[in-house]
């Protein structure tokens, strides 16, 4: 056994109300979890599943369709980042941690010592927009311009062929597997040896859609976010090129599968050792036909193998 329509904007739409109804539900209930509306599981507990931010709309939208499927199941979503739900793993507080990072070689040997071996289940994947305000004329840069930009070389749009404006940078916050990814894979493109940083002006957003709302508002920021989080009519995502001689790429579902988009990137869920059971039939769904459905409505990348 493998495990390793509703149209995109309604189902946006009505993935936001699920979310703010969740969160209430998390601030009053004791156990802190967004609990898709369920019966039980047969072992009298939900499935507790928490991390990636970039991964939470995705989550309870498999939460809320498998419900159909398999109605004795409940499954908790929350979010709070990759390292969060990676914790809650290597703590055994939770049955899958969301993460778009992979886990780290130390996370990997701190969840041994606490008698866990992280199995690591890829999910979908995900094609990271540049973002900027729709009135700014930049279209596109390279993966050099991106990195000179967040490590505060370029500091003002004029220097990229914009309006002589000072740049407003946006990030997630460190916590985030989004931010540890385009650290690593962006500001310094791959190379382990290089020590860049983000500039110390950068602003750190706590969620996917604190960025997408800043640059709404802010004729002057960038930011960076899940293709999923995106609204082509609020946000204008840029054109990115690996460097000068390369095409220029515009993030969607089709140049996230196809490689031709240089910033994508695998979404991963962790169990503690190989799933069994309930776990196991409701990951096997996830990367099934109808789980990957949901993936490609919401704006990422279904995986290329799947059924």
């Amino acid at each position: 056994m493998r495990l390793n329509n509703q149209s995109f904007k309604s189902l946006k739409s009505w993935l936001g109300c699920l979310l703010l109804i969740s969160v209430v539900v998390s601030g009053c209930g004791r156990s802190g979890s967004a609990v898709a509306q369920a019966a039980p599981g047969d072992d009298g507990r939900a499935i507790q599943n928490k991390g990636s931010d970039t991964l939470v709309n995705l989550a309870l939208a498999w939460a809320e369709a498998y419900r159909v499927i398999a109605p004795n199941v409940a499954i908790a979503v929350t979010g709070g980042g990759s390292g969060t739900g990676i914790a809650a793993l290597i703590n055994g507080t939770v049955d899958i941690a969301n993460a778009s990072r992979a886990m780290k070689e130390s996370e990997i040997e701190e969840a041994q010592a606490n008698g866990i071996e992280p199995v690591e289940i890829t999910v979908a994947i995900d094609a990271l927009a540049i973002i900027v305000h729709p009135s700014n004329p930049v279209d596109k840069l390279t993966i050099d311009q991106v990195s000179d930009i967040y490590t505060g070389k370029i500091t003002n749009w004029q220097g990229v062929g914009g309006n002589d404006e000072p740049i407003v940078l946006l990030s997630r916050e460190t916590n985030s597997g989004t931010h540890v990814y385009f650290l690593e894979e962006v500001l310094r493109k791959g190379d382990s040896e290089n020590k860049a940083i983000f500039a110390s002006q950068t602003l750190l957003m706590t969620s996917s859609v604190g960025i997408t709302s800043e640059v709404r508002r802010n004729p002057h920021a960038i930011g960076y976010d899940g293709l999923g989080y995106v609204d082509p009519e609020h946000e204008k995502m840029l054109a990115i090129a690996q460097d000068e001689n390369s095409p220029y790429v515009v993030p969607s579902v089709a140049s996230g599968a196809d490689g031709s988009y240089p910033i994508a990137r695998a979404l991963y869920m962790y169990t503690a050792g190989q799933p069994t059971g309930l776990i196991a039939d409701y990951l096997g769904w996830i990367q099934g036909e109808e789980g990957q459905q949901i993936v490609a409505e919401l704006g990422f990348v279904p995986l290329p193998d799947a059924d």
